[in-house]
């Protein structure tokens, strides 16, 4: 909890991004697997087929993690998650271009997402692979937050995990700063 307390709220966050000059963030939202419990059934994500939490993510163009929300029900979508917790209206009051995969599609403002659908024009090809491109290195914060091995077989609380995932998130940054 005391970790958790030092992570930056969504607006410092992002005033953070905007002075340090990045030219876009990642938005990405993961589901950190849970033990199952038979009250948790709001837990179960259909997608993934396992019981977990749904953590919104916003990260740097290299994936070091800026900023992660608390823990919502695994059946929560993304698009759904980032509503719940402002992400979109901050964003937007920020000014800062957002890439995100096509779980926020049709958000529009200052959020890009890839084009849908099969039988694109080239055009629409290409610009999906640039969009991945740039997207892919800061979809990586996902990755390192779900490798710290207490993510492994996570038995706690939602609204623990939340604050663990938000200390696990100032502990990468301090070892970066460290490093």
């Amino acid at each position: 909890m005391l970790l958790s307390a030092r992570s930056p709220k969504l607006g410092q966050a992002l005033r953070k991004a905007k002075n340090d000059g990045l030219q876009y963030l990642v938005l990405d939202g993961t589901l950190i697997r849970t033990d199952r419990v038979k009250a948790d059934r709001p837990y179960f994500s259909g997608k993934h087929r396992v019981h977990g939490m749904n953590v919104q993510v916003i990260a740097s163009p290299d994936g070091t993690v800026l900023w992660t929300s608390g823990a919502l029900p695994g059946k929560t979508h993304d698009l759904s998650a980032a509503r719940i917790w402002g992400i979109l209206r901050a964003l937007e009051r920020a000014g800062i271009l957002i890439l995100a995969d096509k779980a926020y599609q049709g958000v529009g403002g200052m959020v890009a997402t890839p084009y849908k659908g099969k039988n694109k024009p080239e055009s629409q090809k290409q610009a999906n692979r640039s969009h991945a491109r740039l997207r892919g290195p800061g979809e990586r914060a996902n990755a390192q937050l779900k490798s710290w091995r207490i993510h492994r077989k996570l038995r706690c609380s939602p609204s623990q995990a939340g604050h663990l995932c938000k200390a696990i998130a100032v502990l990468q940054n301090h070892q970066l700063v460290r490093g």
